[in-house]
């Protein structure tokens, strides 16, 4: 594996974070200031997502060219389809029924972000694809460990209800190895990541329209 690889993405995570832009429910959470009502929608609008997510990087896994990049997307999905399962207790843990998660509307604010996984996925690059989502991992992992914290503090969810955000969390050496490898298996292919940056950028902003249109509403 070459630094390359580490380089770029290091340097494209940096210019996405300085296009600014403030996450303002999960800071809620931590401090047990979000209502909620406000949790109830991050349960149901996530179980939107996961369910997109999951069949956007099953797409994405069939389309990529490199092993690596596929063994990475096809990682990433079974992820998704395990953390669909835990998140039906963070849904009870909120008073969530499956009857209110089939009813519940979805805000569009919040379904901004798995579209536009979608859209990539379907008339995207997988190349590009790529480095848009790496770009964006290291926050997700970030956000869910404040979540759980949170949780767990001033809300008063157990271990089962918290599982969904736990499991995102957790470190995993093994996808962070798999995801440079993928990366430095596409710039072998002599691809360049120029077309990539504005996806990546896309997508950041996505994500935190995704927390501050649940922040704003609840």
């Amino acid at each position: 594996m070459s630094d390359e690889a580490r380089e770029l993405l290091e340097r494209v995570r940096e210019e996405v974070r300085r296009d600014g832009g403030t996450n303002e429910l999960v800071p809620l959470i931590a401090g047990g200031r979000a209502p909620l009502d406000a949790l109830r929608g991050l349960a149901a609008e996530e179980h939107l997502i996961v369910r997109s997510d999951w069949r956007a990087f099953l797409t994405l896994a069939a389309q990529a060219t490199e092993r690596p990049q596929r063994e990475f997307f096809a990682m990433v999905a079974g992820g998704e389809g395990l953390a669909l399962a835990k998140l039906g207790d963070f849904a009870a843990g909120c008073g969530l029924t499956g009857a209110d998660l089939a009813s519940y509307r979805p805000l569009p604010g919040c379904q901004a972000y798995p579209s536009y996984v979608a859209r990539l996925a379907l008339d995207g690059n997988p190349h590009d694809a790529l480095l848009a989502i790496l770009a964006n991992f290291a926050e997700w992992g970030g956000y869910c460990a404040t979540i759980a914290g949170g949780l767990r503090e001033h809300y008063g969810f157990d271990d089962a209800a918290c599982a969904f955000f736990d499991f995102f969390a957790t470190p995993s050496p093994e996808l962070d190895a798999l995801s440079l490898a993928a990366l430095d298996a596409v710039l072998a292919t002599g691809w360049t990541p120029e077309g990539a940056l504005p996806a990546a950028r896309l997508l950041h902003s996505y994500e935190l329209m995704f927390w501050n249109t649940l922040a704003r509403v609840a």
